[in-house]
């Protein structure tokens, strides 16, 4: 799915100019007219009233494509190229890192060039339009665009102001294209992020027709500018918020239950509420009394609830397919993880099977059952990693088996302790598959040192409602030569991300380390 956001501002600037443009020239009153006439300056109704309105806005319009469609996409997306390729040169030759690092030096300096090209330009332009609008006031001998001695302010130009005002102009939009032209290349090159591709175009989309009905507005002088302003702050925003609580969050996590259920009515209702508030409280100290409050809360209730409740209905697959395809792609992160250097499962499962059979022929029991856990951890990962949700009781096992398989590996070593406490009686609850072994995987790669003291305590219980595991173990650097030090594994972040998606808010995480010692506590609540 395709970032919109450059695509709905350019579509907004040039429907804001086109609407001011035709403002200037709809618009019939003069009022400057008679101060050129009292002041005996010939006056020009092109030069001194459409020229300088359309021309200021047209030149900032023009600024604007400029810096959106050249000065930014220069600036940012051959930088990464030619950074990678100084990274590429470092390790070939140290002429062509100069030639490079010359190379990004002028691109810079070209960029800054152009930032003070686009300040010049626009400065004289403004400078030249309030000459025009005004031009009774500096119709006399000697005038200067810069100050001169002997006259009021009111009779001279504030050149360095209207150059000051065109650099603040340029350098503020400039570095905010910036910042949206990277957020929208990280989200556009970022597989799983189509769901929140979707709200940001929505909320482009809704921001550019927000802006263009007050311009509308001022421009033609159609009614109170006051008042519709007022009304798009109080009634199109919190609607416009709750809407995409209610249609994006609040309606999917809902499931196949009906609209009129306990949970979902206590949340819409909060919702409501909560996108009203600031802009109920605002509108109802502006009257003195407490009516538009309530009014506002009864128009985002019953107005705005049902109509984001029958969008959702209307795209209720394509929103529903976008949040599936957020949590199958982080599930898929995990088993790539684990899978990737199974290339033949069952190549290798043949190849345990074979030693299993020749350690019980020798008599070694010990390595016939590490054996055996490492083909039902293989035969776990390639077969129930793949299902939704699983028994706990599976969960348990193949944790079990992956921590025994540590301890077969760290047994000759005293100074390592491996307790874990895994209590399942309670545990007949169904989990995502691989949310747990993330944590005691971190847990034995950071914690077990073969030259320290070292230690590791798991602890897995349940309840009716909760799935409740915690895992402390002691820290030790990495070296630098350890092939492992800049390898992250599966990752807390993925876990966390996984578990957002698949429970929501059912779930707290807290972690706490020292540099020493390390501590994670999880707790799930698997039923809705």
């Amino acid at each position: 799915m395709k970032v919109r956001w450059k695509e709905h501002e350019i579509i907004f600037a040039t429907m804001a100019t086109t609407v001011i443009i035709l403002g200037n020239v709809w618009s019939k009153e003069n009022n400057t007219e008679l101060a050129f006439k009292n002041a005996n300056v010939p006056f020009n109704f092109f030069v001194n009233v459409l020229m300088p309105g359309i021309g200021r806005s047209l030149s900032i319009y023009l600024a604007y494509l400029f810096v959106n469609l050249f000065t930014i996409p220069r600036l940012l997306f051959p930088r990464k190229f030619e950074a990678g390729m100084l990274k590429i040169s470092l390790s070939l030759k140290k002429i062509e890192c100069k030639g490079i690092a010359v190379k990004i030096f002028k691109g810079y300096v070209w960029f800054f060039l152009q930032i003070v090209l686009i300040t010049l330009i626009l400065g004289t332009a403004f400078t030249l339009f309030i000459y025009y609008q005004h031009e009774w006031l500096f119709h006399y001998p000697g005038f200067s665009f810069l100050p001169v001695k002997g006259h009021t302010d009111a009779q001279l130009i504030n050149t360095y102001g209207e150059y000051l005002l065109a650099l603040v102009l340029t350098v503020m939009y400039t570095l905010y294209a910036c910042i949206r032209d990277i957020i929208s290349s990280s989200l556009a090159k970022s597989n799983n992020k189509s769901f929140l591709v979707l709200i940001l175009n929505q909320l482009t989309g809704f921001m550019m027709f927000l802006f263009i009905l007050p311009i509308v507005y001022y421009s033609f002088d159609l009614t109170d500018k006051e008042a519709i302003s007022t009304n798009i702050m109080v009634v199109a925003i919190p609607g416009f918020l709750l809407y995409l609580l209610n249609a994006y969050w609040l309606f999917p996590a809902n499931g196949q239950k009906p609209f009129f259920n306990p949970s979902l009515i206590v949340k819409v209702l909060a919702a409501a509420f909560i996108t009203m508030l600031p802009f109920g409280i605002g509108l109802s100290s502006h009257y003195d009394n407490s009516s538009p409050f309530f009014i506002l809360f009864a128009f985002q209730l019953f107005v705005m609830t049902p109509i984001s409740w029958l969008h959702y209905q209307q795209r209720k697959e394509k929103i529903l397919e976008l949040r599936g395809l957020e949590a199958e792609l982080a599930k898929s992160k995990t088993d790539i993880q684990f899978l990737r250097s199974q290339i033949n499962p069952h190549f290798l499962f043949n190849t345990l099977n074979t030693l299993y059979g020749t350690a019980l022929q020798e008599k070694a029991e010990s390595t016939a059952s590490g054996i055996q856990k490492l083909g039902d951890i293989m035969r776990f990962m390639l077969h129930e990693n793949n299902l939704d949700f699983i028994q706990m009781n599976r969960e348990i096992e193949y944790l079990q088996n992956y921590i025994s398989l540590q301890k077969l590996r760290t047994q000759s070593s005293p100074n390592i302790v491996i307790e874990d406490n895994i209590h399942d009686a309670h545990c007949k609850h169904k989990i995502a598959p691989m949310l747990l072994i993330p944590l005691v995987e971190n847990a034995f790669k950071h914690g077990i040192s073969l030259q320290e003291k070292s230690w590791i305590r798991i602890k897995l219980e349940c309840d009716e409602k909760n799935i409740r595991f915690e895992v402390h173990n002691s820290m030790h650097a990495k070296k630098d030569n350890d092939p492992e030090k800049d390898k992250s594994g599966i990752g807390f972040k993925n876990v966390i991300e996984r578990l957002k998606l698949v429970y929501g808010g059912r779930f707290q995480i807290s972690t706490n380390g020292n540099g020493k010692e390390f501590f994670v506590k999880l707790a799930i609540q698997p039923n809705p």
